[in-house]
């Protein structure tokens, strides 16, 4: 590495962040430029530790010791193409993803772990401030075609691998704009939507054709997609959300947390909706104590709401890793976004029993505690409810963000009968073809719900499986 002893001698650094009483005002992403100078010094943090577990842990493999590395030593343009080289957007992941690969950097083993994100973030925020990133068509065209249902990044990830090895690719989007949840699911704080519109740009000139408020399985039948195309590629997501299943949940003011979000980003983006759902003067209450619950919170407190809790079923996690949670696995700690820190309640191991309410208006949500016991069998500890802890609180805005239970069954995999996995997500095979021949299928909708740097790495995989089914071999990554 550039500095050997770069990890003794500087600590790390957070990104800076702009004031919450300015940033909760707005919708502008919440970070403050990070000068190249302390960059440089976070990627001399990264050791010569021998075996690169950072690597390992980054489902994309990324190459993130040598990009730390080129940063440190001011070598941009190697820096973005060694991140090129295993991730197609880097921005999206940069902003994005929790970071596994901090999880497990060696370093993170007795000190703070290098900032990791924060630096693949800059390498491409500075490559595309130099002119850098600039469409790649292909040499040559195959002749064949693909379709890839959903814009999300798995599909965008996908249909760009299979574009630059010279296949005609259309993208279908159900929704009136490209990007899917990033677009409509990822509050405008966390990553503005320019970021989409110039990759759609990139891809584009690449040859990728975008078809919006295209509802395949639905207003269009996928067998007639099939008719047009050689190959299908399924990635759609893990959009079916956990629902509440207590009385009250047909009260006025409980909503899912997906419609929620994607009402304020579409008046962001300059839409006009009538009766938009808005914590503006409520009393708010978030269940689910997850990133999607932090973005509803985050929305929250911007709309001007009286007050928030966010609560969880689950119980708090520990600040430090517990014995059972050894480095180099996933930390499960306790973590606070932003959003957290601009204000709001959270409560743990709290379940909710029934809602109650006046004229058919939510009111109340009634609750109680619970005790997570030891399971005698040796599988996880099991909720029981605390005897006498029953408690109410006042609510004038619900917002379920308990997470998603697979991909929509109506549409593609109805359409297709698709062979299910265990969890009812798409099941495919080594090469990501489901049980019907052609048809492929990556990310949230064969994992189920999970994170975007997943995505991106599936859609890659996929697009790998879909070339070498459409030409006999391969040469993607």
């Amino acid at each position: 590495m550039g500095k050997i002893t770069g990890f003794m001698e500087y600590p790390r650094e957070s990104w800076p962040e702009r004031p919450i009483p300015e940033r909760i005002h707005d919708y502008k992403e919440i970070y403050r430029e990070f000068p190249a100078e302390k960059l440089r010094l976070q990627g001399a943090r990264c050791m010569d530790c021998g075996i690169p577990f950072c690597n390992q842990g980054c489902p994309l493999g990324n190459y993130i010791p040598e990009w730390n590395d080129l940063v440190y030593r001011d070598r941009w343009r190697e820096a973005i193409e060694r991140l090129h080289a295993t991730n197609n957007f880097p921005e999206f992941t940069g902003l994005l993803c929790p970071a596994p690969c901090e999880g497990a950097c060696v370093l993170g083993i007795n000190e703070k772990p290098v900032t990791i994100k924060y630096i693949e973030f800059h390498i491409i925020d500075h490559a595309f401030k130099e002119g850098w990133i600039v469409p790649q068509p292909p040499r040559k065209l195959t002749g064949k075609r693909v379709a890839v249902v959903g814009s999300g990044p798995a599909g965008l990830a996908c249909a760009q691998q299979l574009a630059r090895v010279g296949h005609k690719v259309t993208v279908f989007e159900r929704d009136d704009r490209i990007g899917g949840l990033l677009r409509y699911g990822i509050p405008d704080f966390k990553m503005q939507k320019e970021r989409i519109d110039r990759r759609i740009k990139q891809m584009e000139a690449e040859g990728v054709v975008f078809k919006p408020s295209s509802n395949i399985g639905v207003a269009i039948s996928v067998n007639a997609v099939r008719k047009d195309f050689d190959a299908v590629a399924l990635c759609a997501g893990a959009t079916q959300a956990r629902d509440l299943a207590v009385p009250g949940r047909d009260l006025k003011g409980v909503h899912l947390a997906m419609e929620y979000l994607t009402q304020q980003n579409r008046v962001n983006a300059g839409d006009k909706i009538a009766d938009q759902i808005t914590a503006k003067g409520k009393k708010v209450i978030i269940l689910g104590g997850g990133d999607t619950g932090a973005d509803c919170l985050g929305t929250a407190h911007r709309q001007g709401a009286a007050h928030i809790w966010q609560l969880e079923l689950l119980p708090r996690p520990p600040d430090q890793r517990a014995p059972t949670n050894p480095w180099p696995q996933w930390p499960v700690v306790l973590r606070t976004s932003s959003a957290h820190n601009e204000g709001g309640e959270r409560d743990y191991s709290v379940m909710t029993k029934k809602l109650s309410g006046e004229n058919g208006v939510l009111k109340k949500l009634h609750a109680v505690r619970l005790e997570w016991l030891p399971s005698a069998d040796g599988n996880p500890p099991k909720p029981g409810e605390i005897p006498g802890s029953e408690f109410e609180l006042e609510v004038d805005l619900l917002l379920l963000a308990m997470g998603f239970t697979g991909p929509e069954k109506k549409g593609p995999i109805t359409e297709l009968t698709l062979k299910p996995d265990p969890r009812g997500n798409v099941e495919v095979n080594a090469d990501y073809m489901t049980s019907v021949p052609g048809v492929f299928a990556a990310g949230d909708a064969k994992r189920g719900a999970s994170l975007i740097v997943w995505a991106i790495a599936e859609g890659r995989k996929c697009a790998r499986g879909i070339d070498q089914f459409l030409m006999g071999e391969t040469e993607l990554p």
